[in-house]
């Protein structure tokens, strides 16, 4: 003889209705009453680091990546060293260095690292540097000249990855000591850090900007007509 339903739930489930509202059972939640606030905040902020400022998108490159062996009783661990540059194509940029036991892994650490790390760089005409510079990281030593329109991102390998992400266009770089990828990395954002524009000069030495590069050729070819013809020559 089957046994009668002794309340509503079990009642609307052998009728394959749905039982009362009051009756559900409770489902318990995990990790606490604000993991979705949580969790929405965390893609929230990696969105946001994934832009520049004023939501530009970010160029990421791959400069170096290197296998790296840990000797350990039961053998050999590898893991995986990443370097790469980001910038915004308009004046910023940025390294970073990540390691992990896996390839995307440890570019993805560097990738949050160069992110974080980002710096503007004043550029003239928005492709080239205002002057000439020189950058020191350890053994390594880089020279940066500026360059004329044409003349394009004459540099290799890493220095080259760094000023396409940086946006400039018209650069003559010359390595003068270490070729390690890490080295020349660092010895390029130093040169960088070093850069300024006349602006910046004229506002802190409290003079205007054609005090500091001097009448432009046309202006001085004005003058010394205006001047030649104040004396009657």
């Amino acid at each position: 003889m089957a046994r009668e339903p002794t309340n509503p739930a079990e009642a609307a489930a052998a009728t394959g209705a749905e039982p009362p509202a009051g009756d559900q059972p409770q489902r318990r939640r995990r990790g606490g009453g604000g993991g979705s606030d949580r969790d929405r905040a965390r893609r929230d902020s990696q969105r946001e680091r994934e832009r520049g400022e004023g939501g530009e998108e970010l160029q990421d490159k791959l400069v170096a990546i290197n296998r790296v062996a840990k000797v350990v009783k039961g053998g050999r661990r590898f893991s995986f060293a990443a370097l790469v540059v980001v910038g915004d194509q308009k004046g910023r940029v940025g390294w970073g260095a990540g390691k992990a036991r896996e390839v995307p892994e440890a570019i993805r650490k560097a990738t949050e690292q160069a992110k974080r790390s980002m710096i503007r760089v004043p550029m003239r005409e928005g492709r080239t540097l205002h002057h000439d510079v020189i950058g020191e990281f350890g053994a390594g030593r880089v020279i940066l000249r500026s360059a004329p329109p044409g003349t394009g991102i004459i540099a290799g390998g890493p220095m080259r990855a760094v000023f396409e992400t940086l946006g400039i266009s018209d650069v003559v770089a010359k390595c003068t000591g270490s070729t390690n990828p890490h080295n020349m990395v660092k010895a390029t954002f130093a040169a960088l850090a070093k850069c300024t524009s006349p602006r910046a000069v004229a506002a802190r030495r409290g003079k205007k900007v054609s005090d500091i590069l001097g009448p432009r050729p046309g202006e001085q070819r004005a003058a010394a007509a205006a001047a030649q013809e104040a004396h009657g020559v």
